[in-house]
């Protein structure tokens, strides 16, 4: 399997910053009660996290041993600071949705560990596809839970999708009900229950085809041995 491959199946699914290493939980559960603010949070960070460890590689051979994790954060904290003046001269009702979380993905572990762990030790394109792959990964989870907290919490879908889209993104607006929908969702124990279900639904997911793998395997063995 080619490195390419490996960087994107790891970030996607194998190693996915959310769903299996854990890392930015905070604004995970912290912004992810609309699928717009989620998706808006994941692109920011996915940003980031392409251009750092972008940087990050090509100048691997000329930061000393000394001050490599300072740089890495010098690095960061500035790409951090040009996506969110990005955002507020262009999507000012996103930034201010976004609020702190914007600045904190300066905080965020995903960005400092794919720097450190990877980016500081392969070439440029490797890095840069890792960096997409992880920032995608991470999007989807904030992207997914954030629809099912809106659903359930709202009532609808896409809500107030023209912050992110223009006016063309009212007409992506979904209203299942009216009335509203179940409180719970869009507190912090609904954004922690939801991100349990979606590990259980991976863990599910895993079990079985880790136990189709088995059968067909058993399988073969028998075939071979008859």
């Amino acid at each position: 399997m080619s490195i390419y491959r490996q960087a994107l199946i790891d970030g996607l699914w194998r190693n996915n910053p959310g769903l299996v290493q854990f890392l930015g939980i905070c604004p995970l559960l912290a912004v992810s009660n609309t699928v717009v603010n989620g998706l808006a949070l994941g692109l920011a960070t996915t940003a980031v996290l392409v251009g750092s460890n972008m940087l990050v590689s090509l100048a691997r051979h000329w930061v000393a041993e000394d001050v490599r994790l300072p740089a890495f954060v010098l690095i960061i904290a500035a790409l951090v600071t040009v996506v969110e003046l990005a955002a507020k001269a262009w999507f000012f009702d996103v930034w201010l949705s976004l609020g702190i979380f914007l600045p904190l993905i300066v905080t965020n572990c995903v960005i400092l560990a794919r720097a450190e762990s990877f980016a500081s030790r392969q070439p440029l394109l490797p890095a840069v596809i890792d960096g997409f792959a992880q920032g995608i990964g991470f999007m989807s989870v904030l992207v997914v839970l954030g629809a099912l907290r809106e659903i359930i919490g709202y009532g609808t879908l896409f809500a107030n999708a023209e912050q992110l889209f223009g006016s063309a993104g009212s007409a992506l607006q979904i209203t299942l009900w009216e009335n509203g929908g179940f409180l719970l969702a869009l507190l912090p124990p609904g954004a922690f229950l939801g991100l349990a279900l979606l590990i259980a639904l991976r863990n599910i997911l895993l079990q079985g085809r880790q136990s189709a793998n088995t059968v067909a395997t058993r399988e073969s063995t028998q075939q071979l041995s008859t």
